[in-house]
């Protein structure tokens, strides 16, 4: 061994960050085993490294006693004043017993040790990476396939895209290029295990930010993400200045920004929603593209009627409920839908009273309150209330 070892080591230091010192220690510990192994020596050795030549030494500590009776391992004080006049019953004395083939199995532990301190390294170096990534996403390339399980080249490492992470309807193809949405960091004896999804709402999010500078910037917020994987994304935003639109800046100049997300999403509709502090305009606004007329709100419930139009009732609902669905996850707000007619029939089997003395029936009326009723006035409330006080004025007349 040589100079050369600790020239290589300092290299080693600068160019991948391993520390020069631990490589040292390790090595220390990787010869010792080595010559316990080759020369089958029951002694207590040390190894120690010259930082300024190279040159490795291996030395046999014994202690120094009255009466010897393991010579690997002891030795008379006598014999021990041959090292040195000062030594006493009880100190060490370290005896070199370098063999003089050692060097070549010195040079093949270092390569050993080096690379796999090497490997260590890079592996501590990547998790580090895409453990502070974690929640955000990646670009990355098919790779190949695992069982059902997809492998991304990521550069550096690679990520494994599970099949409850995938998103239906998608078809991957080695070489495609995707983005993907890290998960889940593990730190395993190996490379470091990467989980990534497709399906994740945090890729919509991140892929927003992305697209749109004033989300990036923090002048407009998004505040909660409702999504069915291949399908549609409902988001929720608010902007911190007045003068901002936020629906608009996220939509971007005829749907570019929007657009871009769209086809990265291969086709998922997404609907940009304006955020509003009043349950009962978020939870409008959260059934679009279906227009509203009316929203009542139990708060104690957390529950909520909505009135659309007749012929806005599917949509509102969505295929399969999808629209209603996404919309009570996006609000935390369970949701009934009914439309015009329905409550009119509701209305009627609830409210139904006979035709009065002047001619006109009282479903009519309860009608008229319906219609004239303020958003968010409880229907039912009104036309109660209404009944009550012509049935306090028959007590009165």
């Amino acid at each position: 061994m040589s100079v050369e070892l600790l020239q290589a080591l300092d290299q080693l230091e600068k160019e991948r960050g391993i520390n020069k010192e631990l490589l040292l220690e390790a090595l220390e510990q990787a010869l010792i085993s080595a010559y316990k192994r080759n020369f089958g020596s029951s002694q207590n050795v040390e190894v120690g490294i010259d930082k300024t030549t190279g040159d490795i030494r291996v030395y046999a500590l014994k202690t120094i006693v009255d009466e010897v009776k393991d010579i690997a391992t002891e030795m008379s004080l006598e014999q021990a004043k041959k090292f040195g006049a000062d030594f006493e019953i009880g100190d060490i004395v370290e005896v070199e017993v370098t063999p003089r083939k050692f060097g070549r199995i010195a040079a093949q532990t270092a390569k050993q040790v080096i690379m796999q301190r090497i490997r260590e390294a890079e592996r501590g170096i990547i998790y580090e990476e895409f453990s502070n990534r974690e929640e955000d996403i990646v670009n990355g390339i098919v790779s190949r396939f695992d069982r059902k399980n997809i492998i991304i080249d990521l550069g550096r490492a690679e990520g494994v895209l599970p099949p409850t992470e995938q998103t239906p309807g998608e078809r991957y193809n080695i070489h495609d290029r995707i983005k993907v949405y890290i998960i889940n960091v593990k730190k395993t004896n190996k490379s470091p295990q990467i989980f990534v999804s497709r399906t994740h709402p945090g890729l919509v999010k991140r892929l927003l930010e992305l697209e749109v500078p004033e989300i990036a910037d923090g002048t407009v917020e998004i505040k909660a993400i409702a999504r069915e994987a291949g399908s549609r994304t409902k988001i929720a935003i608010a902007s911190r200045n007045e003068d901002v639109d936020p629906v608009g800046a996220c939509v971007g100049q005829r749907g570019s920004r929007i657009r871009a997300i769209v086809e990265e999403l291969n086709g998922e509709m997404i609907d940009v929603i304006k955020w509003s502090s009043n349950a009962e305009e978020y939870i409008a606004a959260s059934l679009s593209p279906a227009k509203v007329l009316q929203v009542e709100v139990d708060e104690e419930n957390k529950m909520a009627r909505v009135i659309v139009p007749d012929f806005q009732l599917s949509l509102a609902i969505g295929k399969e409920g999808q629209n209603a669905r996404l919309a009570a996850k996006l609000t935390g707000w369970k949701i009934d839908i009914k439309s015009e007619s329905q409550l009119k029939n509701h209305l009627e089997e609830q409210l139904f009273h006979p035709i009065s003395e002047d001619g006109q029936n009282d479903y009519e009326e309860d009608m008229e309150v319906y219609e004239e009723a303020e958003p968010g006035e409880n229907v039912e409330e009104a036309v109660s209330v209404d009944e009550t006080a012509e049935t306090e004025d028959g007590a009165e007349e």
